[in-house]
């Protein structure tokens, strides 16, 4: 590594340390090459010059931080993205989730929520919903505050309702929103009737419940090895024995500390239940 490459990698480090320690936002252990793309897109957008110049502004702008995290928290997701999951759940673990009497599911970096009611409504479907528990969870808050309001882009609606059809819908998916004037969706509001949404940092929070089902999908992708590890542990010590985890596309449980503890439900669908 030639010294140029050093200076910068010392400077990121200490942009991230001072975001910790002034905010609490952990982004220290995020996969390097990923996180310097990130990093260097935000200096452009704020129209700086150096990793130093952001650490400054960051330090001393709040809303620069709030623009911070909700670039470097990659909010990237769409109602019932990777439909082929949805339809192997519904197929694989909603058979498992009839004989409880009360059912707890968490979406770990939920992002602006179109996942979890995604999940609202096929629980809804299968006769499940009311005695249902939804936790959707992230540490940016502006996320957290779109997922709550439910409000998606009307333009969206056309692919939201392909997958909902391939993801094994069984009604007409415009049940589910009302449109409004202003080029918006709402989601229909008895789909928040059971959720909870929270502040929540897999890099440095707790297990605050036992759930029957975690998902985290194309969220620890970002991650290096050591926070892979430590949110990997997290979920194990958040799922009830016979739990079921589902991970994205691209994340495995291979190579993890945890692999002997769970067998595949799906391998294609990374959905995983917990033996041991």
């Amino acid at each position: 590594m030639d010294q140029e490459s050093v200076r910068e990698r010392i400077e990121i480090e200490l942009l991230l340390e001072g975001v910790y320690r002034m905010y609490g936002y952990d982004f220290r252990d995020y996969a390097y090459p990923s996180l310097k793309r990130r990093i260097w897109h935000q200096i452009f957008r704020e129209q700086l010059q150096s990793i130093s110049a952001l650490q400054g502004k960051v330090l001393s702008d709040r809303l620069c931080v709030d623009r911070f995290v909700r670039n470097l928290s990659i909010p990237v997701t769409e109602m019932f993205r990777d439909p082929s999951m949805f339809k192997a759940f519904r197929e694989k673990v909603v058979p498992k989730l009839r004989s409880l009497p009360s059912i707890r599911i968490w979406h770990a970096g939920c992002s602006t929520g179109e996942e979890v009611y995604s999940m609202a409504i096929l629980l809804q479907e299968e006769g499940l919903y009311e005695r249902t528990r939804l936790y959707a969870t992230d540490m940016n808050s502006l996320s957290l505050q779109t997922a709550k309001e439910g409000i998606c882009s009307l333009d969206k609606m056309k692919q939201y309702t392909k997958n909902y059809l391939e993801a094994g819908g069984k009604r007409s998916f415009s049940e589910y929103y009302s449109a409004t004037d202003e080029g918006t969706v709402i989601l229909n509001p008895f789909l928040r009737e059971n959720m909870i949404f929270a502040d929540h940092n897999l890099a440095t929070d707790m297990s605050f419940n036992e759930f029957n089902v975690v998902f985290c999908r194309n969220v620890m992708i970002y991650f290096n090895d050591q926070l892979r590890n430590r949110v990997h542990r997290l979920f194990y010590e958040s799922l009830s024995h016979n739990g079921i985890l589902v991970l994205g596309s691209k994340e495995s449980l291979h190579f993890t500390q945890c692999e002997s503890s769970y067998e595949e439900l799906d391998c294609n669908e990374k959905i995983y239940r917990k033996i041991r």
